[in-house]
Order: structure tokens, then sequence, then C-alpha cells
């Protein structure tokens, strides 16, 4: 595989706006050293950017640091853009408050302390020299401040811009980022999401001779299963007549399972060993930390995606015959304007699993006022109220059904929805602590700020999978991917809603049983209008209720499995996915039972 190495350009520019005024601006995301902040990718397509997360579970994180040159000695105006994260909902507090440093001397402004949107806040006036100084960004509270980027203007007038195109350019204009996108190669086929179902695409097409780009807006590989989200696999594999179809996916699957609890540990997703899995693959070239957002369309087709580098904004075009949408949110069939839907009322949530650690001494807990109050409101883990499989105690915290967001866009309004989580997850153990007094010695080990969604866009193809179909076991002559999961759909639980019933953070499972193996049809792994456009993974063409059946990701990456083989056949004869099912599904269905060799 070819040894792709993405590279960081310099995070400042330097400019003028007017002859006599220097605008010096640089990205937080971009910062030399991001010390104990961690870079956040969820939300690019709401707000801009991403940005940096002071994720510190209640304990202030280290400084993020960057050296800056500024080519005159001045009095500058110093914006920040941030936002007060609990503002939405009027809570007091302000829990992300953060200071920023000039040369290790704070300026007095404290931030993320005003506006329930992100925006600009202004922080006085820093006399700053001229050559290289050092800026700081000094969390305060470990309580999820954020900074997406900084602005020192000489020009005492300018208040710079908000939202939307204008805000894009003003950060194009000034970010530093060169204005020519990086050719990143010529593919057969462009895989967009790098999850199981992302994966299990790209191995299988490579292996038949697909040359491919994986494309993932993370660190590491894995999705939901990664060690950034912490989800378990479920569904089976491996069924007859297509015994071969799971092989990919068993050789991605981690190794140990510990769903629940302190032992739900990030080594146990084997980052490194599925990463080393995909670079050694001969036909796969792996783009980490790039978020596809733009698409060039020829027609109905899409002829190439843009990606953007989630920490230094470089962007890249990847040129392709054919593309996979593996995201889970159908961000790429949503680009290239491809038919979709969407539920927003009463659909599945986000959940940002946690877990609590002993520490074998007294570890104490500020007070969260900003958070849900739960002191006089039932949850799991709290006495004796139970998880859902019956659990109480700390087994009870922060497992699957620690979710929200059911009644919201599950994209539009996503920072929210996440937000929302962490209020939930903070007030539960500010509860505990603090009001309950119990578990002196426990402190939280790990909370996810990235989420675990299960619903959002469904993208359409020739055939959309009804849970009637399911349920009635009704057959399609291109039956091609098993599932064997309960149609299992979540909705607030009703004991630990009280006082939430606009916004419950609690879920129950639901479920409705069929005869298994049921088998997905090929027609709903293709977009209807979108012509070399693929789909695998919770995107696929289903309604709501079928989506229970087919989202765990072992079924996903069966699915990918698939694709990767349509996609060997759409390259020999030159086709698009609808021909392979028109001419030459019986050639599919021969793979099918062939497998894909390792």
């Amino acid at each position: 595989m070819k040894n792709i190495l993405i590279l960081f350009f310099s995070i400042i520019v330097l400019t003028s706006c007017h002859p006599d005024n220097t605008e010096v601006f640089v990205e937080a995301e971009s910062f030399d050293q991001t010390g104990g902040w961690v870079i956040d990718q969820q939300f690019m397509d709401q707000m801009g950017s991403s940005f940096l997360l002071a994720h510190g579970m209640g304990i202030p994180v280290n400084d993020a640091t960057t050296t800056i040159n500024f080519p005159q000695t001045g009095k500058y105006m110093v914006w920040v853009r941030t936002r007060d994260w609990v503002a939405t909902w009027r809570a007091p507090g302000a829990p992300g408050k953060f200071g920023l440093l000039i040369n290790n001397e704070p300026l007095e402004t404290t931030f993320g302390i005003e506006g329930e949107d992100w925006h600009w806040q202004y922080g006085g006036v820093a006399l700053i020299k001229s050559g290289d100084n050092k800026i700081s960004l000094h969390d305060l509270t470990g309580f999820e401040g954020r900074c997406d980027a900084i602005l020192f203007t000489t020009d005492t007038n300018f208040v710079p811009p908000d939202s939307g195109k204008e805000l894009e350019e003003f950060r194009i204009k000034l970010s530093g980022i060169s204005q020519e996108i990086i050719n990143a190669g010529n593919f057969d086929l462009v895989v967009v999401g790098g999850g199981i179902a992302g994966m299990c695409t790209a191995i299988s097409g490579a292996r038949l001779g697909v040359k491919v780009a994986l494309i993932q807006n993370r660190p590491v590989l894995g999705g939901n299963n990664s060690s950034e989200v912490r989800v378990w696999l479920g569904g089976k594999t491996n069924f007859e007549p297509y015994p071969r179809i799971g092989d990919i996916v068993k050789e991605l699957e981690p190794a140990k399972r510990a769903h629940y609890g302190a032992e739900n540990k990030a080594v146990l997703y084997e980052a490194d060993k599925r990463e080393t899995k995909i670079r050694t693959e001969n036909n796969i070239s792996l783009f980490l930390n790039c978020h596809a957002n733009k698409v060039e369309m020829d027609s109905k087709e899409i002829k190439a995606v843009i990606a953007q580098d989630i920490r230094s904004g470089q962007r890249y075009r990847f040129a392709g015959k054919w593309f996979a949408d593996c995201t889970g949110h159908g961000s790429l069939g949503f680009l290239a304007g491809a038919d979709f839907d969407i539920t927003l009322k009463e659909h599945m949530g986000r959940s940002n699993l946690f877990n609590v650690v002993d520490v074998g001494m007294p570890d104490p807990f500020p007070r969260c006022p900003w958070a849900l109050d739960l002191s006089d409101k039932p949850f799991p883990g709290r006495g004796d109220n139970p998880g859902i499989y019956g659990g109480i105690g700390l087994k009870a915290l922060g497992s699957w059904f620690w979710e929200s967001g059911f009644d919201h866009d599950p994209i539009e309004k996503g920072e929210y929805i996440r937000d929302w989580n962490f209020r939930a997850i903070y007030g539960a153990w500010d509860c505990l602590k603090n009001v309950d007094k119990m578990y002196p010695n426990y402190k939280l080990g790990w909370v996810a700020y990235i989420s675990g969604t299960r619903e959002s866009r469904r993208l359409l193809g020739d055939i959309i999978l009804t849970g009637e179909d399911v349920l009635s076991g009704k057959k399609f002559n291109d039956g091609c991917v098993p599932a064997s999961w309960s149609i299992d759909l979540h909705l607030p639980y009703e004991p630990y809603s009280k006082g939430f019933e606009e916004n419950a953070f609690i879920s129950k499972d639901f479920h409705k049983q069929y005869k298994v193996p049921y088998w997905i049809p090929y027609r709903s792994l293709y977009s209807r209008n979108i012509p070399n456009l693929f789909m695998a993974g919770r995107d696929i063409s289903v309604t709501h209720e079928a989506l229970g059946a087919v989202r765990v990701m072992r079924t996903t990456g069966m699915m990918g499995e698939v694709v990767g083989m349509a996609v060997y056949i759409c390259k020999k004869y030159q086709v698009n996915p609808r021909n392979v099912y028109e001419r030459y599904f019986a050639e599919l269905k021969s793979l099918l039972k062939k497998g894909i060799e390792d």
C-alpha cells in the first residue's frame, strides 16, 4: 500500500484587510501542542470547523500551546470564537470557562461564559511584540470548554463574521492554508467512513484488485466499535448459503469484549491492529483525519470527493469511478443529492458511554449546578434503580441505555444532543458523589466525547426494505446480507423520564423477532438516483423500523463485504451498481459463495 502522509501546514496567516491594519488568525485545532485538549470534528458541517474541547471530566486539562509570529509590535484586539455550551438551557455556571495567555500572561477576559451559539467573544486589547509569541489556551474547569479560533487585529472597528458563507470565506482568507486542493489520487473506489462497514468494503474490494481510497475523519478506525465510542459488535455472521460472508468481519473483530463498566478499556478495540491490517493491503490508501465535505459531480454521477484535514484544514481531492457511503449519516450521498429519508421524531438517539474507577482513596467531584438536577430523580445506578437488564449500582452506570436525542434532528442538533448527554452524565455523578455521598473512592474513568449514533439519514435505493418485509420473511431474489439481530428500536424509558418527558436520557430497547437469517437485498445497497454510489452501514435503504434489524455492526460489516465484491464486478465490466443486479447478479452470487481470500 502507498504510504500516505497527511501534511500539516502552517497554522497562522498574517494579512491586512486594510493597508494600516494587521490580522493574525489561528485555528485552535492547529495548535502546535494540543495539551490535554482534544480535537472534536463531529459538527464541522454545522458550525464550520473542528474545534478544541477541554474534556477533563471535571479536572482542568493541560494547556494547548502554539507559537505565532507577529509582524509588528502593536495593540491588538483579541477575538475568540467560542460559546457557553449550557446557555441553550439557561443553565447557570458556565462550565466551559477558559483563559487565553500570551507569553504566559493571562488576559483579563474569561472565555466560554456567554452566548448559546458559536460566536466571536471579544477578549480586550493586548500589547504584543513583533516576532514569535507563545499563545496558550488555559482550561479552568475540565468541563468541556471549547475554542474554535482566535483572531488578533489592530483594526479597532473590525468585528469578524459569525456564520454562513461569510465566515467560511473569512476562514479561507486568513487561515494560511493553500487555496489549491491537493490531488490525493485517482481510484476505482472511494470509501468514505472508516467504521466496520467502511473497512470491510475497502478490504473486500482491494483483495479483488480494486484500487481503494479509505477516508476516515478520526485518528482511529472502527467507528462505533472504536476506542473512542466503545460499542460492541452485534449480530451473527457466516450463514448458508453464503458461509464465507462475514470472514472479513471476523478478521477485524476484537479478541475480547467488555462492554460494561471499567473493563471497557480503549486497548480492547485494537486500533493499531486494524490500522496495520488496512495499511498492509496492497490496494488500499488510507487517509485518517480527513472529513469529506464537498463533492464534484458529472451530471448525476459523483466525480470526486473533497475532504478536509480536521487539524490543518488542508483540502484533498479523491477522484473515483465508484463511491461508497459508509459514513452512517449518509453524508456523502447527501452532498451528492442522493434521495434520502430521515426520521425526526421518535427515532433512536446518541449515546456517550462512560465508566467510573476505584482509585483507592477519597476522590472529590465538584458540584455541577449547570448539569441536569437529578437530586430528586431516579436513574440507573442510584440506589436500587436498575439498568435495563437489571444491574444495579455501578453496573447500571454508563452503558448503551444512557441515550438521548429521540425527538431532535440527529444531524443538525448533534452538538446539542451530545451536550445533553454530558449534562446527564455529570449530573448523575454529582448526585451520587455529593448528594447521596456514595462511592467516595471512585472517579470518572472515561467519558466518550465522540457520540455513538444509531440513526440519522437513510439513503434510498431501488428497494426500501421495510420492517414488515423482515417480519413477514419476504424474500427478494437478490438477498445477499444476512440480518440476525431482532428489530431493536430504542425509545425513552418511562420510569426514568419523569421531569424529562421532552428530553429523556435513558432508553429502553423494544424488540420484534423474526426468522433468522433474513437476507437483505442487494438493491438496498446502492442509491436509486446517484448511479455510481453504493452504501454500507446504517445509512442503507431501509425504513426506520427495518433499521432496527440491520444497523448492528457485524451485519453492516457484511454489507461492506458484498459491496466490495459488487465494485469488482463494476470494474470488470465498466458498469454501475444497478447493472450488477440487472446483468451480472449470477456472477455476484458466485463470489458470495466463494468469499474473499485473505
